[in-house]
């Protein structure tokens, strides 16, 4: 694993996109093995520079002088090497917004959103982003504890979740022992209830944990990199149009088949497309 600090960012100037962060931070690029790199670069022509730091500094300064085409060149070229950093992914997707690539610019903004815990300026840039696709899809409303359990599971990392119920189990195994052990009957009651209440509390946060980095390893969500799309019934070209989706559209992959995918969007749709039309967030 190869890290790469680099000193520069050319955080987003437009009047539509947010233009709060123009600063220049410290980051952290993170070099990835080629079979982790699901990024397809878009470089048309081949870059002199010979390290991701002088492709950085290059893209940033294509990126404030308004060159974006190669700003997208150089940041494209630093993905297709494997790197990856949340700020990377920020500042490729302005880039491509203002190029008019709509769907990797949605595709870069979600992906920066996984490395930033929901960062308010990369929520702001996807949703002007995703005002422009074509596509209005109704969201399927979700039930109410299931919405709340997952409000509740992401106030803490799977790591804090862990931590937690390794706490919980020593406590747990502390109140056995105060059921066992004693022999006074009162000392013995407060290390029963103790230990059912532990280990409820014990199980609960180990599902928490569970839960995240479940969330965390599964990668589900797609965006519809083509201009137009006809989902089909069924893996085959020759199968019936169900509905069309549009450039930029946010779907979830249900199942892979021989360069098919399945997917269902947000209101619960479901049918079939190639995989070549749509690319892993």
């Amino acid at each position: 694993m190869v890290v790469a600090l680099l000193t520069a960012s050319a955080w987003v100037a437009s009047a539509q996109i947010d233009d709060k962060n123009t600063v220049t931070p410290q980051i952290n690029l993170t070099q990835t093995d080629e079979s982790s790199a699901t990024a397809e670069p878009v470089v048309a022509e081949p870059i002199l520079s010979s390290s991701p730091e002088q492709l950085w500094d290059e893209a940033n300064r294509y990126y404030i002088d308004g060159q974006m085409a190669s700003a997208v060149k150089c940041y494209e070229q630093i993905i297709a090497e494997g790197y990856t950093s949340p700020k990377l992914w920020y500042n490729a997707a302005n880039a491509h917004f203002k190029m008019g690539s709509l769907g990797r610019a949605i595709l870069y903004y979600n992906r920066a959103l996984e490395g930033t815990h929901a960062s308010e300026d990369v929520l702001y840039n996807l949703a002007i982003a995703e005002a422009q696709t074509k596509d209005r899809i109704a969201v399927v409303p979700e039930f109410f504890l299931v919405r709340w359990m997952r409000a509740v599971r992401d106030v803490m990392s799977c790591t804090a979740w862990s931590v937690l119920s390794l706490v919980l189990f020593g406590v747990m195994l502390v109140f056995l022992l105060l059921f066992l052990l004693p022999q006074r009957l009162a000392v013995r009651k407060t290390g029963f209830y103790g230990m059912v209440v532990a280990m409820l509390l014990f199980v609960l946060t180990t599902a928490m944990a569970v839960s995240e980095r479940n969330e965390m390893l599964t990668r589900d969500g797609a965006i519809v990199m083509s201009s137009a799309i006809s989902v089909k019934s069924s893996p085959d070209r020759s199968a019936t149009d169900i509905f069309v989706l549009h450039e930029g559209t946010k779907v979830r992959i249900t199942g892979e088949m021989d360069g098919w995918s399945e997917i269902v969007i947000a209101d619960g749709k479901k049918g079939w497309t190639e995989s070549r039309n749509i690319e892993k967030i």
